[in-house]
């Protein structure tokens, strides 16, 4: 299995590349996707952050209010660190999972926290994708509905991009069209599948 980690602040295309990957022929693994599962109801990360965080967190449904709880953390770092103490560990065991079950020979990781929670030692390679602040903005107005000051808010409570910049293998740069974007992912897509083995 060849991995590669995928990263980058939140706006920026991670889940259109890991869309592509997936379209190419890779086993995608979604890190971000499985920290939404952990907390529901009956995983075993709903009753801890209930408990952190009270069960005003709690909708009618039984689930956890996201959109509240994201409120809360993107604006005290403490808390954030709370969810991310809670929610980090019971995804390091599903990722572990997925990756000791995978059928495919290359598996793309995708993970806003890759550096921060060790999941880039896992892996061969690390692709990080940036964007502008402005295009992180529109984006995350158009497809979240935020008002620009919570769009903000999130940008700016998580580390600077260059700093993931700084230890990537690859770095691909989202300011342009998804075709733009999809001609960057396949050249990439290209250069890997020759690392790899014939079949035999």
């Amino acid at each position: 299995m060849y991995l590669i980690g995928l990263t980058g602040n939140i706006a920026t295309g991670k889940s259109s590349m890991m869309t592509m990957l997936s379209e190419l022929g890779a086993e995608v693994v979604d890190a971000d996707r499985l920290s939404h599962e952990v907390i529901q109801p009956g995983e075993s990360g709903y009753l801890k952050v209930i408990e952190a965080f009270g069960n005003d967190m709690v909708q009618s449904d039984g689930s956890i209010d996201r959109r509240l709880l994201g409120e809360i953390v993107f604006r005290d770092g403490d808390r954030l660190r709370v969810l991310e103490q809670i929610v980090h560990p019971l995804v390091a065991e599903r990722i572990a999972e997925r990756l000791q079950n995978a059928t495919k020979p290359i598996v793309v990781l995708e993970a806003i926290k890759l550096y921060e929670a060790g999941l880039a030692a896992l892996c061969n390679e690390v692709w990080v994708v940036t964007s502008p602040k402005e295009l992180q903005l529109a984006r995350l107005r158009e497809t979240r509905g935020m008002t620009r000051a919570a769009a903000k808010t999130r940008i700016d409570a998580q580390p600077p991009q260059q700093e993931k910049v700084k230890r990537a293998n690859v770095v691909i740069k989202n300011t342009g069209t998804l075709d733009d974007l999809r001609q960057k992912v396949e050249a990439e897509w290209a250069r890997v599948q020759q690392k790899q083995p014939a079949p035999p």
